[in-house]
């Protein structure tokens, strides 16, 4: 009797590491392919990491404060991720509009192209909850 509840326990124990070093070696293998660099040289997280320095300046305390509000729905353990990948997709936009400063226009529609479409509820939910108008962001969630 307690040697079968012990091969049991082994059992379930072996499955379950298992299954958490796969889930841990697929967040790790998706960060390595993030680090491949491309055709130009650059890896996604090299450009990333340039679009936010390059426009670093054009952030406000309320500009940062406005993203920091629209991710508060992101779980706390994939926050800063996330919010350095909408950062350099709005940094992005921001050097293709060559603006002097940064806009709610542009950080929202950052957020829209960063973030996948399943997210886009909570976005919708949040610009709700803080009296913006999102009929003009419409076009942006058909993207």
């Amino acid at each position: 009797m307690g040697n079968d509840l012990f091969i049991w326990f082994i059992f379930l124990w072996t499955i379950l590491l298992i299954t958490l070093v796969s889930i841990g070696g697929y967040f790790m293998f998706r960060k390595f392919l993030k680090k491949l660099p491309k055709e130009d040289g650059k890896s996604i997280l090299d450009w990333q990491d340039h679009y936010i320095q390059e426009t670093l300046h054009l952030w406000s305390e309320r500009d940062k404060a406005f993203l920091n509000e629209l991710v508060e729905p992101v779980p706390e353990i994939f926050r800063d991720v996330a919010k350095g990948k909408i950062a350099g997709k709005i940094g992005e936009y921001a050097l293709e509009e060559n603006a002097d400063r940064m806009t709610e226009e542009l950080i929202i529609k950052g957020y829209i192209a960063a973030t996948p479409k399943r997210d886009h509820k909570f976005l919708v939910k949040k610009l709700r909850e803080k009296k913006v108008d999102i009929s003009q962001y419409e076009s942006y969630f058909q993207q």
